[in-house]
């Protein structure tokens, strides 16, 4: 039973978006699509280890979750001529309308950004509905007790079903109003796969993809839109160097340790194109742009001694002004740390954002002390911090390395 538990739970993180997403636009109901496909998940549970797991999984879970909601249409509503007519329009395979967006998790995306909703509504909806993420990984990643990130998806699925918003494309001149959220919830996805929050593994390569295509399908939708091409190029760069981030027994592999020749060089090409076109139109770099600026630093350098760290704080520097955050500032002193000014000035500007007390949940700010301690010279301190990044650290992997340092200290 453990392994189809794991063999389920693998289908779901590959194809769960895309599951979800198909049922939203046959039923028109987030929350009602949300069940169908977790009943499907249990049935897949009790009826794949007597027989066997089918070729198509994804395929099943979906027609699964078809059958139930035809089933459940036809129980309410026997006489109703509409749910009838649902029913056998799902039964048989017919061609979708055509909508400016020829992809269902695309539409999922833009739906569960509605303007309707909260910008906090719109990220915990997303990430649940599409990343697949749970409450408690959603909070995590948002700094807020899980209680609230479940409010927050049960009050947006309401919100969504009183507002009658349908499971279909926006026109083109209401995009704008929703792109901002559409990129940043693509991006969580992505960084949640880049580096996940929680679990026994360090990266989650299937929600990370799944992101990247999301952007790609978004650049070529607004090809003038920079801030697009600024998120793929910043993935595209994060994502080259996913082959050399984690060992064979799956330890997580630090920057300063990484083999560079196994970085995938073809994808930090497209990266850089992609950022190229982020010049060509010529209206600046916006965050996602400033944030790829900084990866193309590193995937050009050779080596860690050989990167642009004056250029990289400069670049953090113009980040923290458009879009400024904790976490860009503890990024900003970690690069200082590596220029001539030294971990010492570092160190008093992570004070800093310690003294702000936005991160104190967070296993970043110790590790980072930590490490400067560390090359300060300040041993004990230093193993003090690093002792309570591991305990803060929500991902096993993370909390390994963790105590891997403080022990070598």
């Amino acid at each position: 039973m453990t392994d189809i538990r794991r063999t389920v739970d693998a289908v779901w993180r590959i194809e769960g978006a895309q599951v979800v997403a198909t049922l939203v636009r046959v039923t028109g109901d987030v929350g009602m699509a949300e069940d169908l496909a977790q009943e499907a998940v249990a049935d897949a549970l009790t009826q794949w280890p007597e027989a066997g797991v089918p070729r198509n999984a994804g395929a099943w879970l979906t027609a699964v979750a078809k059958r139930k909601a035809i089933d459940a249409w036809r129980r309410r509503e026997r006489q109703d001529e509409k749910y009838r007519t649902i029913a056998h329009d799902l039964a048989e395979t017919t061609e979708d309308e055509w909508q400016p967006i020829e992809d269902d998790v695309l539409r999922l995306v833009f739906m569960a950004c509605h303007p309707v909703l909260s910008r906090q509504a719109q990220v915990c909806l997303t990430l649940r509905a599409v990343g697949g993420l749970s409450t408690e990984e959603i909070a995590r990643m948002m700094l807020v007790p899980v209680a609230t990130v479940q409010q927050r998806i049960v009050r947006a699925k309401a919100t969504l079903a009183a507002s009658h918003v349908r499971f279909a494309s926006p026109e083109p001149a209401e995009w704008g109003e929703r792109l901002g959220a559409v990129l940043g919830v693509v991006y969580l996805v992505f960084t949640e796969g880049y580096a996940a929050t929680a679990g026994d593994r360090w990266l989650r390569p299937d929600l990370a993809n799944e992101a990247l295509r999301l952007g790609r399908v978004l650049a070529r939708l607004l090809p003038q839109e920079p801030e697009a091409h600024g998120l793929v190029a910043l993935m595209e760069l994060q994502a080259s160097r996913f082959a050399a981030r984690v060992a064979a027994d799956g330890t997580p592999v630090l920057l300063a340790d990484q083999d560079r020749r196994r970085w995938d060089h073809a994808q930090i090409r497209r990266g850089r194109a992609a950022l190229a076109r982020v010049d060509e139109i010529g209206r600046g770099r916006g965050s996602y742009a400033l944030q790829a600026s900084i990866a193309e630093c590193h995937a050009i350098a050779s080596s860690v001694e050989a990167t642009d760290w004056d250029r990289i704080v400069l670049i953090y520097e113009a980040l923290g002004r458009i879009a400024p955050s904790p976490i860009v500032d503890l990024n900003r002193a970690v690069a200082v740390s590596m220029t001539a000014a030294g971990p010492e000035v570092a160190l008093r500007l992570v004070d800093r954002v310690r003294d702000g007390g936005k991160l104190k949940d967070s296993a970043l700010l110790p590790s980072v002390r930590g490490e400067l301690l560390s090359r300060l010279g300040r041993t004990e301190e230093a193993r003090t911090e690093l002792g309570a990044a591991a305990l803060l650290a929500t991902n096993e992997r993370e909390a390994e390395v963790l105590r891997a340092k403080a022990a070598r200290l």
